[in-house]
């Protein structure tokens, strides 16, 4: 699999810890066959020393393309050797967490958004990815880190990652990252947003490709983003969130497909088979509760979502297969929400990129210093 088989990466999935693991991209896959799809953050070091174990963190079904592994690091050798170690299980593309504000990566790990402070390695830590794969590399960062937060600061990293590695897709989250003891969910609302500084890139780097990440939570909004000129729209929290309501949309609203008026009821016929095939799958787990936990906002503001969620809760304590929870918990979902196609799409908010042009930064200019790397 290579990923000019596929349609191109107009909305993706953000990777997010504990969250987009393998069981959430099932369901996301069952939803939406063309958003793009990005695993976890995995550690170098984890899957070097896992290699007798990989298939734990690295496995997937072939329906997830197309799909994106993201790793994290800051020792060139591992990245190397994870690199290599991840070829057999074919990902579409390898991305490099520069955007991670968690303390224990930026901190004590001093990689993901740490990194940005040091663009000539993260250069160096994408030749070296890049030369252990054959598929294309790209870069997640935000727009800058604590007090290096200028627009040229943000350039200057560009420049300099592109210039030596052959780096030429950035997705960028439209905020800084606060590295100064706030935690990464205040990470993700106290920095504001500066969908400006994204839209300068697009201008400032006409030869690279950048996907906008940040605040965006509907389809409507993504091709709001896409209208002023992003070349892709990545969506976190939202899709997870309510995936129903965001993926359903993703392949008629965004891609053109025809619509697949596909329903839950189909979706949890076909998670059922899926679910009960991993069970205990590696020792004890994973578990029901594993497996379930991101349907639980498969009917998110429906009728009965309240009761279902509580029927959950119950069934985690006695039930030892999906079927048996979902003959246990799902009397609380109406037929009518279980076998209606996605409804229409959320409506977005008209103003998020309205006049983006007349706020664009001051031009990029290259100073003597980043002439050097050219």
């Amino acid at each position: 699999m290579v990923a000019g088989q596929y349609l191109p990466p107009w909305f993706s999935v953000a990777p997010m810890m504990d969250w987009t693991d393998n069981h959430y991209r099932t369901l996301a896959r069952l939803i939406s066959k063309h958003a793009w799809l990005y695993t976890e953050m995995l550690a170098a070091e984890t899957i070097v020393y896992q290699k007798d174990n990989l298939d734990r963190f690295l496995a997937y079904s072939p329906e997830q393309h197309p799909i994106v592994l993201q790793i994290g690091g800051n020792n060139l050798e591992n990245l190397a050797k994870a690199t290599e170690l991840a070829n057999p299980y074919h990902y579409d593309e390898i991305n490099f967490n520069c955007g991670c504000p968690s303390p224990k990566v930026a901190g004590h790990g001093c990689f993901g958004a740490r990194l940005m402070l040091d663009p000539k390695f993260v250069g160096e830590a994408m030749s070296v990815i890049a030369a252990n794969t054959d598929v294309p590399v790209s870069v997640k960062c935000r727009i800058g880190v604590d007090d290096h937060d200028s627009y040229n600061e943000l350039c200057d990293f560009i420049y300099k990652v592109s210039s030596l590695s052959p780096t030429r897709h950035f997705i960028i989250h439209s905020r800084k990252a606060m590295l100064n003891g706030i935690s990464p969910a205040e990470n993700r609302s106290i920095p504001p947003l500066k969908y400006e500084y994204f839209y300068g890139l697009l201008r400032d780097f006409p030869d690279l490709r950048f996907t906008i990440n940040g605040g965006i939570n509907c389809v409507d909004e993504v091709n709001a983003a896409r209208r002023a000129g992003a070349h892709g729209v990545m969506v976190g929290r939202a899709a997870y969130h309510n995936p129903w309501q965001v993926l359903g949309h993703v392949d008629s609203v965004i891609y053109g497909a025809p619509s697949s008026c596909i329903t839950r009821r189909q979706i949890l016929e076909k998670y059922q088979v899926y679910g009960d095939s991993v069970l205990g799958k590696y020792g004890i787990k994973p578990h029901v509760r594993d497996v379930v936990k991101p349907l639980l906002h498969l009917f998110y503001s429906e009728p009965g979502n309240g009761l279902w969620k509580r029927k959950a809760d119950a069934a985690f304590q006695n039930c030892k297969s999906i079927k048996s929870f979902f003959e246990e918990t799902l009397v609380a979902i109406p037929d009518s929400v279980m076998d209606s196609p996605v409804a229409e799409p959320l409506s977005g908010r008209d103003d998020l990129f309205e006049n983006i042009d007349s706020l664009l930064p001051t031009p990029y200019k290259l100073s003597e210093q980043e002439v050097l790397y050219a």
